[in-house]
């Protein structure tokens, strides 16, 4: 374990601690949605810099990104009663094509940070406008994401601020906000949500966006934290911003979620970061950057310390094959896999971890690869053939294309056993019989795609 002075310094490779694949596959996986051949090569050639620097600055959109999948776009054609399917469909589709995956990681991360499910909400437009929100502030400042999701039309409707009035106060959101959304349990009074109630009284939606109504808005004095004021909802933020709680809050769920869901990191390891974090002003495209950038990042304590959510383990696959996928089918298969976007399971997220995997989401998972590894299947409208991807980068022998598909999906982090037991499966198909109009090409395709589906169940493939 390394010790809290030297965990967070910048990671510089040497003979001991190289950079190779396997870092530029644990990068790819925790900054987005894992890589393909061409990422993972470039990235041991450009050295880890420059690898680091292309990932937390992403690229440029393409233009065909941009008209497709822009919100504007999106709202015009998703009227506000579209079906769940439909909203879940277009995230994963933007998760698919985007060029900075960091930004849609992180998006996912806030996302589940301030767990609102159009169950409840019954807008799809609400729904776009807070993703668009958080997306806007995902690598930037938390003090302005958490200050205007209070005025957040799906928020609203979400936790019952849109019915908080003077006479009545709702305490929904004034509880999560400090709870949830920015102190954790511990840090604040009961007392402290009552007071709080009063300053989130008004708060309705006209015209699609949140407002604060003065007339049925509590506008007298308010004690809060042990601090006096005439506060409105924007205030508490600021409250709740200020906090000595707050930074250490934050930077813990991102240590989660970034690092290790299997490691429990101590006040020497958490303090550093938090105080960076306020000196910044919540900067989270700085705090990303230092965690991505650590000796901890790149040590065992956060290699394959955490377990691939369904949205990762699917988009991950599909960006690796370099391949399309119908997203409507795929969101409903994801949600069997527990994971519905723009639906999480309640305000506090989904669990996560080892919550993902019994033995009904083991074979979901399992049928999902090899629907993804089928030519041409008929529910996914798949493109994602393995057999076009090994043959565009030359494996031939049964050992090449093991080579191949390890190197890809799992940087040859597997043991000799499953290897070698993925050879003898290979071995074995050889004499089984084939229809008869099947040609040498058919046979052999027919192999790739079965051995590929093999390599997407294997245990080591389920963590990221």
């Amino acid at each position: 374990m390394l010790d809290s002075k030297n965990a967070w310094q910048p990671y510089t490779p040497s003979a001991e601690n190289p950079w190779d694949r396997k870092k530029v596959g644990h990068l790819y996986r925790r900054s987005g949605f894992g890589a393909t051949e061409r990422e993972l090569d470039a990235g041991v050639k450009d050295g880890h810099a420059k690898a680091l620097d292309r990932v937390l600055a992403g690229e440029a959109e393409t233009e065909d990104f941009t008209r497709t999948s822009a919100f504007m776009a999106s709202e015009r054609s998703m009227p506000p009663g579209a079906p769940q399917g439909r909203l879940s469909a277009w995230w994963l589709d933007r998760m698919l094509k985007t060029r900075h995956p960091l930004r849609e990681k992180l998006t996912l991360f806030w996302h589940n940070h301030f767990a609102t499910s159009n169950a409840k909400v019954q807008n799809a437009r609400f729904m776009l406008a807070q993703y668009r929100l958080i997306q806007e502030h995902a690598l930037g400042s938390f003090r302005t994401l958490l200050t205007q999701m209070g005025a957040d039309p799906a928020m609203l409707v979400w936790l019952d601020t849109n019915t908080s009035t003077k006479a009545a106060p709702n305490e929904n959101y004034a509880r999560e906000v400090m709870e949830l959304f920015s102190l954790g349990v511990g840090n604040y009074t009961e007392t402290d949500i009552r007071q709080a109630a009063r300053a989130f009284t008004g708060y309705e939606i006209k015209e699609g966006k949140g407002t604060l109504n003065r007339r049925q808005h509590d506008a007298s004095e308010k004690d809060v934290f042990g601090k006096k004021g005439k506060f409105t909802g924007e205030d508490i933020a600021g409250l709740c911003l200020d906090h000595e709680a707050c930074p250490r809050f934050i930077v813990r769920k991102l240590y989660k979620f970034l690092v290790s869901d299997a490691d429990t990191p101590g006040a020497d390891l958490i303090d550093p970061l938090a105080e960076q974090y306020r000196k910044s002003g919540f900067d989270t495209g700085k705090l990303v950057s230092t965690i991505l950038r650590s000796n901890l990042f790149f040590s065992p304590v956060a290699y394959r310390a955490k377990i691939k959510s369904p949205v990762e383990f699917a988009i991950g696959s599909v960006r690796a094959l370099e391949g399309v996928v119908g997203t409507l089918p795929l969101a409903e298969v994801l949600d069997g896999l527990g994971q519905v976007l723009f639906a999480p399971p309640s305000v506090k997220g989904w669990d996560g971890g080892e919550a993902w995997l019994n033995a009904q989401t083991l074979l979901g998972r399992n049928n999902l690869a090899l629907a993804i590894t089928a030519t041409d299947s008929a529910r996914f409208g798949t493109r994602c053939d393995p057999a076009v991807l090994v043959a565009k980068h030359g494996a031939k022998t049964d050992a090449q294309l093991i080579d191949f598909l390890l190197g890809l999906f799992l940087q040859n982090d597997v043991s000799d056993e499953a290897r070698t037991k993925l050879l003898d499966y290979l071995k074995a198909t050889k004499d089984v019989k084939y229809p008869a109009y099947w040609s040498e090409d058919d046979i052999a395709n027919h192999r790739t795609r079965a051995v590929t589906h093999l390599v997407l169940t294997l245990p080591e493939y389920q963590l990221n």
